[in-house]
């Protein structure tokens, strides 16, 4: 399935990447390679004396030195996107689309290369990142689709005239990104908006800075136009030059003054509330993966493990036994060295607020109106699951949870056709799906008079 185009595409983004890595295994640094990425070309920052030390998760050793951009670079990166937006918003759809779909086949056909890179970068596992790297290609493939159907709407007024609506480009986006999952998070961000004849700057986690600046040159070789996605480092001050930029149009990830369009994704403490006539042992599996995936580093995790009292004890002994052994999990299910089994309550702080780590808490309750009451009762809403074998509860439940997205016998599933997103202080927008066109593009109307002027008096 990932060998299409093997042998047959040019590739001069591979050299940078092989020279930045010298020896992952070896004491000295292993990346040398500039990570910021603008016009076409990967820079060096002016801002040497800020120079940062990067570390490899898994063996604490100095990865790369990071060179946050300071006021220059950002104006030169940001210019290099308005340069790019030129060209590119004057591009049909289908061509837009022909050089994502180029990009996307290039990510398929160096897999293995960019998940590699992205466990030096964060730490996952290999198996995680190489979904993390068909998660990106997924994306950039799915908009690439939408890129072409981008259309408005035609309405029929009296007397001949008629009014059409066109969705347009916004111009130069911002994105800024995460720790958690580097290479995805870029490619999220940057797919729907090019397919909308944006053009991007993307600023990644100072933590993990390496593999978004390989996307950027992916899409470079793929014959995007030098300057469309961009990629400045750096921490808080770099992200606030972007956001308060003048040239800049839309934000993600951040909120700015002044009137501009803003997506937001932030946390959750979602609830994964487990019925008595689930099947158990589903339910176990389905709670792991809800908490510990990523080592339980995503926000949608379902980290408040509602289980109705009549089941906790052998849902307690079945998550035992699934989780035997495993050194990296941490479950508050009350499991104490007697051997004694306690239960957690809503009161605690594990409960009420988002760790963000491999932290399991559960919960036992009685009545489906009680658990909907106390599933409901926090500020954040990003996520909710539900693990029954009756079907009208099943959705029942979903309509009153208060969570963006809802899982039924299953948890933390992502594909890209679908938007993602959060309710109350989860954040605003939705990420992915169809809906996502509209985050990123405005609606214009166009009156058009078939008559005189003083026929409408």
């Amino acid at each position: 399935m990932l060998q299409r185009l093997a042998g047959s595409l040019r590739r001069p983004a591979a050299a940078p990447v092989a020279a930045a890595v010298r020896c992952v295994s070896s004491g000295s640094v292993g990346i040398t390679a500039p990570l910021n990425f603008w016009a076409g070309k990967r820079r060096t920052s002016q801002e040497k004396c800020n120079k940062e030390n990067v570390y490899e998760p898994a063996t604490g050793r100095v990865l790369c030195h990071l060179e946050p951009c300071g006021a220059v670079e950002v104006d030169q990166a940001v210019a290099a996107a308005k340069s790019a937006f030129v060209h590119w918003s004057k591009m049909s759809g289908m061509e837009r689309a022909r050089i994502m779909i180029e990009a996307a086949h290039i990510i398929e056909s160096r897999r293995e290369e960019i998940a590699e890179m992205e466990v030096v970068n964060n730490g996952k596992s290999i198996t995680e990142a190489r979904l993390d790297v068909d998660s990106a290609r997924l994306c950039i493939e799915y908009y690439a689709g939408l890129a072409s159907t981008l259309a408005g709407q035609h309405v029929q007024l009296p007397g001949g005239s008629f009014a059409y609506t066109r969705r347009e480009p916004l111009g130069v986006c911002v994105g800024i990104g995460a720790w958690n999952y580097p290479f995805q998070i870029a490619a999220w961000k940057s797919a729907p908006a090019l397919a909308c004849g944006n053009s991007m700057v993307f600023k990644p986690s100072p933590v993990t800075p390496v593999t978004a600046v390989m996307l950027a040159e992916l899409y470079a070789e793929a014959g995007a136009p030098d300057g469309l996605l961009n990629v400045v480092q750096g921490g808080q001050e770099t992200g606030s030059l972007l956001c308060y930029h003048p040239d800049v149009a839309k934000i993600m990830e951040m909120a700015s003054q002044g009137v501009k369009p803003v997506t937001l994704e932030l946390g959750g403490k979602s609830p994964l509330i487990i019925f008595e006539d689930s099947d158990v042992e589903n339910a176990v599996r389905g709670a792991l993966m809800a908490n510990f995936l990523s080592q339980g580093q995503v926000c949608s995790n379902g980290t408040r493990v509602f289980v109705q009292r009549d089941i906790l004890p052998e849902f307690v002994e079945e998550g035992g036994e699934e989780d035997a052994g495993n050194q990296d999990r941490r479950s508050t299910v009350g499991e104490h060295p007697n051997g004694s089994t306690g239960n957690c309550t809503d009161e605690m702080t594990c409960v009420k607020e988002e760790i963000f780590g491999p932290v399991m808490s559960v919960l036992s309750f009685k009545t489906e109106e009680e658990v909907l009451q106390r599933a409901n009762d926090t500020t954040l809403g990003l996520a909710a699951g539900v693990f029954t074998r009756d079907v009208k509860r099943a959705h029942r439940m979903v309509e009153h949870l208060k969570a963006g997205s809802c899982f039924i016998n299953n948890y933390n599933i992502t594909p890209v056709e679908v938007p993602f997103g959060g309710f109350k202080m989860s954040g605003i927008g939705r990420e992915n799906g169809q809906v996502t066109i509209e985050y990123y593009s405005q609606l214009k109307t166009v009156f058009v008079e078939m008559g005189d002027v003083d026929s409408l008096f």
